[in-house]
């Protein structure tokens, strides 16, 4: 499969049991500022698979664009199915990810790692 211009994919880990985190519901959103008013808008939506991954990208074939872009995870319903009597109760119900696509061209890998009490994230491969 060939694949012209950028694209932007994800996975998502639960660190705290050392698995894929399956069932996680990411939106991707463009965000545009108009003075002070800042505008979202929805581009993409996907459901991690059993590995933790998205079956495509989230956006490719030439329509990356230079622009800030919001990923957000719906983390909370992810817990709310998973036992978490000896971890205590989950804090995140969304995580945010904002970053700066300057590379249209590019590949922009934005995992997520998540644990009932913290998360992180890095720019992947």
């Amino acid at each position: 499969m060939s694949i012209s211009g950028g694209r932007i994919t994800t996975h998502v880990l639960d660190t705290s049991k050392g698995v894929p985190a399956a069932g996680v519901r990411i939106e991707l959103y463009t965000l545009k500022r108009d003075g002070e008013q800042e505008n979202k808008t929805k581009v993409a939506e996907s459901v991690t698979n059993a590995d933790g991954r998205l079956d495509m990208p989230l956006l490719d074939g030439g329509k990356l664009e230079q622009a800030i872009y919001e990923l957000q995870f719906h983390v909370e319903s992810y817990y709310a199915q998973r036992s978490l009597e000896k971890l205590g109760q989950a804090l995140w119900t969304i995580v945010p990810i904002r970053f700066a696509v300057s590379d249209a061209l590019s590949h922009y890998h934005i995992p997520l790692l998540i644990a009932p009490g913290g998360y992180s994230t890095y720019r992947g491969s």
